[in-house]
């Protein structure tokens, strides 16, 4: 099973072993990694992107629980140097956290927060009405997001039990197995651009700046 090693390191480049490169039925090679930076494709979050041997990296998969890197081309079984794409991986990590810290404004104020999608140009986070749910406007959760944001908490993370979980500063944690930023002055300032709720389901759609 490859360890991920974006678990607990920020690093973008790691000296790590091809366990086995195997063809695939549409002429590309699966590479497994004893150790691996790029996250999978999964949890609402697109994959990391970057090279193994020098070689681009076109999908990141979660298969039967373990990392799968999809290549063009076979790479030889033992030791490799991988990369992640700072650009990209700065991003996904920007949308996911601010994901979190909408998900925490809006559970704060009685909204219970149950799916999230941090994918570039469709971020939102889906939240379930309870009893006793304060309403909730664009402005209202754009103003008090950005007020986090600018607090620049520290990510915190630890393992409960065998699962990861992350926090900012001193919100309530949430397991997560996606990337994040080191605090929340990296997200940057967002842009709540809509809330559609429908059936007892709150929509936010959000942006941060670029």
């Amino acid at each position: 099973m490859t360890q991920r090693a974006y678990y607990t390191s920020d690093e973008l480049t790691l000296s790590t072993h091809v366990v086995r490169c195997t063809p695939m039925e549409d002429g590309r090679f699966r590479v497994e990694l004893a150790e691996t930076l790029f996250h999978p494709q999964g949890g609402g979050q697109l994959a990391d992107q970057g090279t193994i041997a020098g070689i681009r990296v076109e999908d990141v998969l979660n298969v039967e629980g373990d990392v799968a890197h999809v290549v063009g081309q076979a790479v030889p079984v033992g030791s490799v140097e991988i990369a992640i794409s700072a650009e990209v991986r700065a991003l996904h990590a920007r949308l996911h956290s601010a994901g979190h810290l909408i998900a925490n404004v809006g559970q704060n104020v009685g909204w219970l927060p149950t799916k999230g999608h941090h994918w570039p140009g469709e971020c939102r986070v889906v939240f379930e009405r309870q009893n006793g749910s304060e309403p909730l406007t664009a402005e209202g959760l754009e103003a008090a997001v950005n007020a986090l944001i600018e607090r620049d908490m520290p990510r915190q993370l630890i393992d409960q039990q065998g699962v990861r979980s992350v926090c900012f500063g001193d919100l309530p944690m949430h397991g997560c197995g996606g990337t994040h930023v080191a605090s929340t002055g990296v997200v940057g300032p967002i842009k709540v651009l809509k809330l559609k709720e429908k059936k007892g389901q709150l929509s936010v759609h959000y942006d941060v700046a670029r």
